[in-house]
């Protein structure tokens, strides 16, 4: 497309925005990428759609997988990347194993035994940069000032160890919290708008130019530094919006957070999720899931990617006012997972979807800010701890639960 026929098709789409969204949480909100902004080499957007211009014939739809590698005693808490072993070749062949096409990387810095690894197969990979969540104030100078300094870091990492000809997309953040959204929002009431040199947002919330800020920034430096971008996403979850039309947000409307800073929308989206649970029935399976899903592909303008979905088996559910998070049986994971599966893939919209991923590969002993001697033990009541799909055994290696594994197996064999 030539830069004149980009620059109309962008104001055509805002002013969809502007008059044609009704109630939409994207109603008024405008988001631009400066037609000069080169496209990426590999994977691009078309319309709603993701394409791989190595296999240009059909969008891409990801069958992905969360990796996040770390083993019984390791923890990233104080910024250590998982260890440079074998283990890599071994997980990489499970999860090509299961028919997954993609990885969604969450260490920051992977060694290069992982990339090493993965050379020797066929799956792309995207990097996720986490981003402080619970921050006072995303928008204050030293908070923007570190936090890129921390992704100029991991894009470096992907240049110097990774394999940028792999990579798919660098993901700026996930999950902000609730209250940190508010917080900002509540400190600076008349930032609505920012033009960077990459992205344009307009009537905006004042935490979503802070993430526009950071993507811009990333974009620009990665553009400046190595002469080439990927696809750039902020991904969220649904607890903060998009869709703003659900009773249970934890966000004021004023604060509903559309995470469209980028190429496309990422989103964390579980079964019983603030504003899933409460969404109308799916046309197709009449799940509260698929209605969700089946909202999103109307509401937004871009390829969707849904970064999350999975259900933890911790043997204790610790919040009874969270019904879903925790205490699930192995037995039972199959049929949620199959069910998911069907509501993506039968959705009115579905081919705005561009991937599922499952979280995650292995049981994350770590987290909750555990040290090297407590990451020794699964806390029977720490959900969060219990999303793998595989067991992580005392000698390190990975049990199947159950038939989760075949079961993800079985679904990501079938055709698009």
């Amino acid at each position: 497309m030539n830069k004149k026929a980009s620059y109309f098709s962008w104001i055509l789409f805002i002013s969809f925005c502007l008059v044609g969204a009704g109630s939409s949480a994207w109603a008024a909100k405008t988001m631009l990428i400066n037609p000069d902004t080169p496209q990426p080499e590999r994977f691009v957007v078309r319309g709603k759609a993701l394409i791989d211009l190595a296999k240009p014939e059909q969008p891409v739809f990801f069958r992905g997988m969360g990796y996040s590698p770390y083993l019984p005693g390791e923890t990233p808490m104080q910024g250590a990347s998982p260890g440079n072993d074998d283990r890599y070749a071994k997980h990489l062949a499970l999860i090509q194993n299961l028919n997954a096409t993609y990885l969604h990387v969450f260490p920051r810095l992977m060694p290069s035994n992982f990339f090493a690894a993965l050379d020797k197969t066929d799956l792309v990979y995207s990097q996720d940069i986490w981003v402080y969540a619970y921050a006072e104030d995303f928008l204050a100078p030293a908070f923007q000032a570190q936090t890129l300094n921390e992704i100029k870091e991991v894009i470096d990492h992907t240049y110097k160890v990774g394999r940028p000809d792999r990579l798919v997309l660098f993901s700026i953040g996930d999950e902000l919290q609730a209250k940190s959204v508010s917080a900002t929002d509540a400190r600076h009431p008349t930032v609505r708008a920012y033009k960077g040199k990459h992205l344009t947002v307009t009537h905006r919330t004042p935490t979503e130019v802070a993430m526009t800020m950071l993507v811009d920034a990333a974009m620009d430096y990665e553009l400046r530094r190595y002469g080439r971008r990927h696809l750039y996403c902020h991904t969220s979850w649904t607890h903060i919006g998009p869709i703003g039309d659900r009773p249970d947000l934890e966000v004021s409307r004023d604060s509903i957070f559309v995470p469209d800073m980028g190429d496309l929308i990422c989103l964390n989206i579980y079964t019983y999720a603030n504003g899933v649970r409460t969404s109308p029935p799916g046309s197709v399976t009449g799940t509260s899931y698929q209605g969700y899903l089946e909202q999103l592909a109307t509401e937004s303008k871009q390829p969707i990617l849904v970064t999350q979905v999975g259900l933890s088996t911790s043997p204790i559910a610790p919040k009874p006012w969270v019904p879903g998070f925790g205490g699930h049986k192995v037995a039972d994971v199959p049929k949620t997972l199959t069910s998911v599966w069907r509501d993506i893939r039968t959705a009115r919209g579905k081919e705005n979807y561009c991937g599922m991923v499952f979280f995650e590969l292995q049981d994350e002993w770590w987290k909750s800010a555990k040290g090297p001697v407590e990451a020794l033990r699964q806390d029977a009541d720490d959900p969060e701890q219990w999303f793998g799909i595989y067991k992580v055994r005392q000698d390190h290696t990975l049990r199947p639960k159950g038939d989760i594994p075949a079961t993800v197996k079985r679904l990501f064999a079938e055709e698009r």
